[in-house]
């Protein structure tokens, strides 16, 4: 049995997981990671002996230390621990985790609490991004308290408004990986993108479905898993990505016109599940798809007038709304409100030796 480390239950946005100084964890990535598998359950489909909850968005890891980097506060690892595999991926971003990442920074000292409301930068390290959120803080602790609400969370709690800095090509070296707004996979269009996650966004009419279906509806479609993985596979190498068979990404997001008066629908794998909601730079992708003339997407999109264009993403547990500025053709930033409350902090144990662990798959 371990001895335990200090975390942080943290709900951000619509996914749920640990918050960890990195100090408090092993520094060897090998031990690191043995650690989260034990401490969250995995690989088991229920995540019984961990504090998993059996669904890939609640079995999610932010590690973060002090930054020394100039005008930053602090770095932000994310990392998605698998939830049927002893898998550990540090290969992409999570903005609804990132949600948490400002109040934890304050929490533990990192960051002194202002009245009022408290800015942080934050260098995300999966990507080499840079993300400002601003904190409502009082009397030098966090409020989490408040009248802000997000779809796919009951209740209200205070906003958490996230801007995002230089997300184009984070992970694949360009927005448009290939060069192109639209390529062909499979006999079907395809808009390969990357403006903080990397997406493949597809039309949900090509697969013979609405788009509007239920998440569980689409995930027992196997006939449709197995187009969209073959798709993605092949996407992966054009996106400069390599061999994604044992990656997260690309995430696949099947589109259709808005059915609740917003901007667009969308139906997400991430990528062998269907999401219950959307991912934040995910929706920040699609939403850039949607404002990129002749991408998939464009032309299934209500955009309202105005700049920002606010465009409400639409998703299985409602919507969230992208905040696009546009220059020309060009998106050239992107902001999302957020919320986070604190769940539980104190020590968490895993009790699994790491060689039984990480066993073969490692």
């Amino acid at each position: 049995m371990s001895d335990g480390i200090r975390c942080m239950w943290m709900r951000g946005g619509t996914s749920k997981g640990g918050y960890f100084l990195a100090e408090d964890l092993p520094g060897d990535a090998a031990a690191r990671d043995a650690a989260l598998l034990g401490v969250m359950g995995s690989p088991d489909p229920r995540q019984i002996d961990g504090m998993g909850g059996a669904d890939p968005l609640t079995s999610k890891v932010a590690v973060i230390k002090r930054s020394v980097r100039p005008g930053i506060d602090v770095d932000y690892l994310f990392l998605q621990v698998s939830v049927d595999a002893a898998r550990v991926s540090d290969a992409q971003n999570c903005g609804n985790i990132l949600a948490g990442v400002g109040p934890f920074a304050i929490e533990r000292g990192l960051v002194t609490a202002r009245d009022g409301e408290t800015p942080v930068t934050i260098f995300m390290e999966n990507t080499g991004q840079i993300a400002d959120v601003r904190v409502a803080t009082r009397d030098g602790a966090v409020i989490y308290s408040g009248d802000a609400r997000i779809d796919g969370v009951p209740g209200t709690a205070a906003a958490v408004p996230i801007t995002f800095r230089d997300t184009a090509g984070s992970t694949c070296g360009a927005l448009f990986p290939t060069g192109n707004a639209v390529d062909e996979i499979d006999g079907v269009a395809a808009t390969l993108i990357d403006n903080g996650m990397p997406c493949v966004v597809l039309r949900a009419a090509d697969f013979g479905v609405t788009g509007n279906e239920r998440p569980e509806v689409l995930e027992a479609n196997v006939v449709l898993k197995a187009r969209l993985e073959r798709i993605r596979l092949a996407a992966g190498h054009r996106m400069n990505l390599g061999d994604v068979a044992e990656k997260t990404v690309p995430k696949m997001c099947m589109v259709s016109a808005p059915a609740a008066g917003g901007a667009i629908s969308t139906r997400t794998f991430i990528p062998h599940r269907c999401h219950k909601a959307i991912g934040v730079l995910g929706a920040v992708s699609v939403a850039t798809a949607c404002l990129t003339p002749g991408a998939v997407g464009q032309d299934l999109a209500v955009i309202p007038k105005g700049d920002p264009k606010a465009l409400s993403i639409e998703h299985p547990s409602g919507e969230m709304t992208v905040l696009g500025y546009v220059k020309g053709a060009e998106v050239v930033r992107a902001a999302v409100v957020r919320t986070t409350r604190k769940l539980m902090d104190g020590i968490v144990f895993w009790g699994i030796e790491p060689d039984r662990v990480l066993g073969t798959e490692r």
